[in-house]
């Protein structure tokens, strides 16, 4: 690998790492010939020219990594993109590199979220760099797979098992997504209806949306790179990119259907929860209309005019008290012989 000096002379990239450690550096392993990883220390220099392969793996937002990415002896493409913040996914090869970005779960401390993020590379046959400006899920589980003795043939191979975790955690996520809308389908079909199930099956919805975007997008990617011709490209940088674009198909199709299911709940949900509500204001209506004739009653009684009738018989209230319950009884009658009030 080599570099270019402020002057524009090239000098081996190792005098440049001579000079201390790189800045910026999240992780870096050697890969050997044989396919063993070795984790190098991100404090100390590190060694270009010995044998075997890198990966670098950068906190992009540390500003001490733009000097050291511009002065990597990659195509200056490559470089660009590394450096820049665009947020699609997108492949490219050319001068024997693969470079680009694609999405990936933000990771926190023991987890991944619902966020996405993205990872940028540049891929040479003896070097992969990688950057984020967020933790990611996969880059984070592919660096626990080389440390407990994973081995990787070659620097594509090792992009390619990235591409892999980045399945697996949406995976993982899909697979926690179907539990929760399985409980839920439960719960309404033992009648439950409550307001937080339908808050719940619309944020697992929108994570579904927001999952089926990004892995569309990186499916449209690999069967791009399929249909391209890389025969221009070592084989060392040669990805498996019918293998990838069908397993990410795969999990595409079923985080539509989780989808699917997601809508499908949270209409019934709010058709049983309307259908509750009409109950309820058909109780309302129903008490209304008992309501009505007792009160035109007590309003003719009420009125302050001669000639009312029982204002001079001693059993009056109980006489006004009977027409009251009896005019609320003829009301329920004429509303169950219209069929306003059902027996159930």
């Amino acid at each position: 690998m080599l570099a270019e000096s402020p002057q524009g002379v090239t000098e081996p990239l190792t005098v440049w790492a001579a000079n201390g450690s790189i800045p910026g550096l999240v992780w870096a392993f050697r890969l050997h010939h044989d396919g063993s990883a070795e984790a190098l220390p991100v404090d100390a220099p590190i060694e270009f020219s010995h044998d075997g392969r890198l990966w670098l793996h950068f906190n992009l937002t540390d500003a001490r990594v733009r000097p050291w990415l511009a002065a990597a002896q990659i195509p200056q493409l490559a470089r660009d993109l590394l450096l820049s913040h665009d947020n699609f996914q997108q492949i490219h090869t050319v001068d024997h590199c693969v470079y680009g970005v694609f999405c990936d779960l933000v990771r926190d401390i023991d987890s991944a979220t619902e966020e996405t993020g993205f990872l940028r590379f540049a891929m040479t046959e003896r070097l992969l760099i990688s950057g984020r400006y967020q933790a990611l899920c996969a880059v984070d589980a592919t660096r626990r797979l080389l440390e407990g003795g994973r081995r990787v043939e070659s620097v594509a191979a090792l992009l390619e098992k990235i591409v892999d975790e980045v399945a697996d955690t949406m995976d993982r996520m899909v697979d926690k997504i179907g539990t929760e809308v399985d409980t839920m389908e439960e719960r309404l079909l033992a009648g439950e209806t409550r307001h937080e199930m339908r808050a719940n099956l619309g944020r697992q919805r929108r994570t579904c949306v927001r999952l089926h975007r990004q892995l569309a997008g990186l499916r449209v990617l690999f069967h791009r790179l399929e249909q391209k011709n890389t025969e221009h490209l070592n084989p060392a940088l040669r990805l498996h990119a019918a293998k990838l674009a069908q397993r990410l198909d795969g999990l595409d199709h079923d985080i539509i259907e989780l989808r699917e299911r997601s809508r499908l709940l949270e209409e019934e949900l709010h058709y049983k929860m309307e259908e509750e509500s009409n109950r309820h204001l058909h109780a309302l209506s129903v008490v209304t209309m008992m309501l009505l004739p007792p009160t035109l009653v007590t309003g003719i009684f009420g009125m302050n005019t001669k000639g009312l009738p029982l204002t001079d018989t001693e059993t009056g209230f109980l006489w006004a008290a009977v027409l009251l319950v009896g005019t609320s009884g003829l009301a329920y009658l004429i509303m169950r012989r219209l069929g306003i009030v059902r027996r159930h």
